[in-house]
């Protein structure tokens, strides 16, 4: 038997949202604050009202689309996650910013799986972070791709940044109930991360939130 990756559900729209994804056996949930696209979209007056009804040990994830150490540090005073996914571009002179303005406050950095640039990508974040999280994302377009697209990438790639980093990885991009299995048998990696795959006309959808930890507890 494989290791069985822990499980983020994003995209957590409301509270009821955190507590279905909770009694299904996800480790931790992720809140969406402004960004430029994508879905799950919430504002963070309700991110701090969700952060504070959900218990230790499930993990809270703000995901901020901010560029800069002093913005990032600021967006998370205002919803107290314990942990921010990073979901753009970041000095690497920032993390340790963070780091020592937020103690304890885990830092996971998203690389948007392009080509093999992002594997050297990865390589070069991911001492500075407590864990890395692979999406599907283009932050070189106008409008930025910062998540949330529903597509996969190359898991080749992605099995190869798993491989050549020491760091946590989490798998996102296109992951849903029909692909898990292979994707983790592909990438082995510490974590999956899933959104729409799991969405139903935008709601998180139970019967496919079940089948999908279903297939996982079985790995």
């Amino acid at each position: 038997m494989q290791f069985r990756p822990r499980v983020k559900i994003c995209c957590i729209k409301n509270l009821y949202e955190a507590r279905l994804a909770i009694e299904y056996g996800a480790s931790a949930i992720g809140l969406v604050g402004p960004m430029p696209s994508g879905p799950g979209i919430i504002a963070d007056d309700l991110i701090s009202e969700i952060v504070e009804k959900i218990p230790p040990p499930i993990a809270t994830f703000l995901l901020t689309s901010e560029t800069t150490a002093d913005q990032i540090i600021n967006h998370h005073k205002k919803v107290n996650t314990s942990a921010i996914q990073i979901v753009d571009r970041l000095d690497l002179n920032s993390y340790d910013q963070i780091k020592q303005a937020l103690p304890g406050i885990k830092l996971i950095q998203v690389i948007h799986v392009i080509n093999e640039n992002s594997i050297k990508e990865a390589k070069l974040i991911a001492p500075n972070v407590d864990a890395i999280l692979l999406d599907s994302g283009d932050p070189n377009k106008a409008v930025k791709e910062l998540g949330g697209t529903g597509r996969i990438h190359d898991w080749e790639l992605s099995r190869e940044i798993v491989k050549e980093t020491n760091t946590p990885v989490f798998l996102a991009g296109g992951l849903n109930p029909a692909n898990i299995k292979a994707a983790i048998q592909k990438v082995k990696p510490f974590g999956v991360d899933v959104c729409s795959g799991l969405r139903t006309n935008g709601k998180l959808d139970e019967a496919r939130l079940s089948k999908f930890m279903n297939i996982i507890s079985r790995i």
